[in-house]
């Protein structure tokens, strides 16, 4: 008899246990979510904060958009180091330059093409979902172009190189940052 009452005991304090185990698991759960959620919230706060700095460089016209990545004519992409490649505009002034991981130095010294010219026809405009559209157009020694970067959700932006004289287009893809904010060694001009 006392074989059946233990095991019975036994029995219930087994089945009262097993419930709160479950709920901490659930708990468990429940935390990890709002955590992700959380972070999700600060990731979409901290997208918007690079969104809104991004559009006060266009309208300031004093940014630099430093490229990840270049996308050749025929599609071929390549990693670039940020620093030596990008667009930079202050005031009517735009440089644009390119380097390439090469065994030689090229025309700037850094092993790619840097030219500087003048800003004209300035255009900028946000469709209905937010994306915007920066375009303009530069002429100088060495450059003939129509630049269009565009900007979606934060500061990654995607900058189309449009040349005059030849059909040599060039994507630069990466980050646009007010002037100040940004790290860039620029090489020997054209």
């Amino acid at each position: 008899m006392n074989k059946i009452i233990t095991w019975f005991m036994m029995a219930i304090l087994l089945a009262s246990v097993t419930p709160l185990m479950a709920q901490e698991k659930t708990t468990a759960k429940e935390k990890r979510k709002m955590t992700q959620e959380k972070r999700k919230l600060a990731r979409q706060k901290e997208d918007e904060k690079l969104f809104q700095t991004a559009i006060e460089a266009l309208k300031k016209q004093d940014f630099v958009l430093e490229a990840q990545t270049l996308t050749f004519k025929r599609g071929r992409t390549i990693s670039v180091t940020p620093s030596t490649n990008f667009i930079s505009m202050s005031g009517d002034r735009a440089i644009v330059q390119v380097s390439f991981v090469t065994g030689r130095p090229l025309q700037n010294g850094l092993g790619g093409v840097t030219v500087e010219g003048k800003v004209s026809d300035i255009k900028m405009s946000t469709d209905k979902k937010g994306r915007v559209s920066y375009s303009f157009y530069v002429q100088g020694l060495g450059i003939s172009a129509y630049v269009n970067i565009s900007l979606v959700g934060n500061n990654k932006a995607s900058a189309t190189i449009l040349p005059s004289f030849h059909s040599n287009t060039l994507i630069l893809n990466g980050n646009l940052v007010p002037s100040e904010k940004s790290n860039i060694f620029e090489g020997r001009k054209l």
